[in-house]
């Protein structure tokens, strides 16, 4: 199985508007947000971050 988590933080309301792109998605109210996401692949025999940047760790 493959997810990916995308929390995003917004400095106003959640509401969202999705640009004419089909890709860019702005908050309604304008104000300031922050995005980030991971994917994720899970296994019988674990799981693996595809998205995992070389600064980044997992927790032990």
């Amino acid at each position: 199985m493959v997810f990916t988590i995308e929390p995003m933080v917004n400095q106003g309301t959640a509401k969202i508007k999705t640009k004419k792109d089909g890709w860019t998605v702005v908050t309604r109210d304008k104000k300031l947000s922050a995005q980030s996401e991971h994917t994720i692949v899970v296994t019988s025999s674990g799981y693996e971050v595809l998205t995992l940047r070389n600064e980044e760790s997992l927790p032990a």
